[in-house]
């Protein structure tokens, strides 16, 4: 039996929601996906929750706390620092790369603006965790 893939999605935007569980279904990934849309709400979430994710995808464009200080709070979490984090955003800055990069992400995304696109990130996504061959 396949298990799903556990995702925690920290993003604001509902239309990029809908737009990553289309691709997630259109690419016949089995998956269980908690959404977060605000900020201040991931980090205490993550240390309330008996079952950690299978992997993090993170928006850094986020209300009330921004993704950076939510990606430095995980990263110096003892628990929380070894999952895998996918930064999606439409950011393409070469600071907020640096950053990511710096903090130990496993992936940056642009949000992508096609269906092809949001594949290729499902792909990306999917490779982080091993899960490509399901």
């Amino acid at each position: 039996m396949k298990i799903p893939l556990d995702i925690l999605l920290i993003e604001d935007d509902i239309d990029d929601v809908d737009l990553l569980k289309d691709a997630l279904n259109e690419n016949k990934v089995d998956y269980r996906m908690q959404v977060i849309m605000e900020g201040d709400k991931a980090f205490p979430y993550l240390q309330t929750i008996e079952t950690l994710p299978e992997i993090i995808v993170m928006d850094l464009n986020l209300p009330k706390t921004d993704g950076k200080e939510i990606l430095l709070e995980i990263k110096s979490s003892s628990r929380l620092k070894a999952i895998p984090i996918v930064v999606l955003t439409t950011s393409s800055s070469k600071e907020d790369i640096d950053y990511c990069t710096k903090m130990g992400i496993s992936g940056f995304i642009t949000k992508p603006a096609t269906i092809d696109g949001w594949n290729n990130a499902i792909n990306s996504i999917t490779n982080v965790v091993g899960r490509s061959d399901d």
